[in-house]
């Protein structure tokens, strides 16, 4: 009977990454690492090897890596709970303080696949927001909510009310009722990196919402991208 076979060792890459991750465990948030030269040494391996393991933790949220100031601790993942409220209102329940910057405000006629999610026919008029959402002054996501109907004065009320959800239902009588999201995966397109301030190809969370008021009629669809290193999505029923 043969001997069985010895287990095979982890590629170096991998032990490096689990003495990074060690390493880590041990810092604050926010604190930078030695430079890359320091590192190897201290590890015992080639720049080629840790930058490897660097890339994993980063694309794990573990890590921050920013192009001429080196790596971070990253700090921990936001997390969004999805109910009928806004992201506003689910940060601040965590404690955390939600803004938005207005990338775009635009009355549009809905294209083909736009219209099929809102439920209307095609080129009827929609509002268009593209926001930057921010945590803590940090960017997190960018979101593109398609929005049906009359909707005056729209950009005033957000900046008023803060949240698109307290302006649709102060302002225009819209209030959620049910929600539906999907979730995938996607990379950072240039233009989205340098929005979010990461690095191009960093995976993101795609999330589609499709929002509905009590009578069954969609008020929003929405497309959103999400930082994979700060956020976290969580599903409850």
């Amino acid at each position: 009977m043969s001997e069985p076979a010895a287990p095979t060792a982890p590629p170096r890459y991998f032990q490096v990454k689990l003495a990074l991750a060690e390493l880590i465990a041990g810092l604050d948030r926010g604190v930078s690492l030695p430079p890359e030269r320091q590192l190897a040494e201290q590890l015992g391996t080639s720049r080629t090897t840790l930058r490897k393991a660097l890339a994993e933790l980063a694309g794990e949220g573990v890590l921050r890596r920013t192009q001429g100031s080196g790596n971070f601790v990253a700090p921990p993942k936001v997390v969004h709970v999805r109910q009928l409220s806004s992201l506003t209102d689910d940060l601040k329940a965590e404690g955390m303080q939600a803004s938005s910057q207005i990338l775009g405000l635009q009355r549009v006629r809905a294209e083909a696949a736009v219209a099929e999610h809102l439920e209307i026919a095609p080129g009827e008029r929609i509002h268009l927001l593209t926001r930057l959402r921010l945590v803590d002054g940090e960017p997190l996501a960018i979101e593109e909510a398609h929005l049906p109907g009359a909707l005056p004065r729209l950009e005033a009320h957000l900046t008023e009310k803060g949240s698109l959800y307290a302006a649709m239902r102060d302002c225009y009588d819209r209030v959620v009722h049910s929600v539906e999201d999907t979730v995938e995966t996607a990379l950072a397109t240039p233009h989205q990196a340098e929005l979010l301030g990461i690095a191009t190809g960093q995976p993101l969370l795609l999330v589609h919402r499709t929002s509905r008021d009590e009578a069954g009629n969609v008020i929003e669809w929405t497309r959103s991208v999400y930082r994979g290193d700060r956020f976290r999505f969580v599903a409850r029923a």
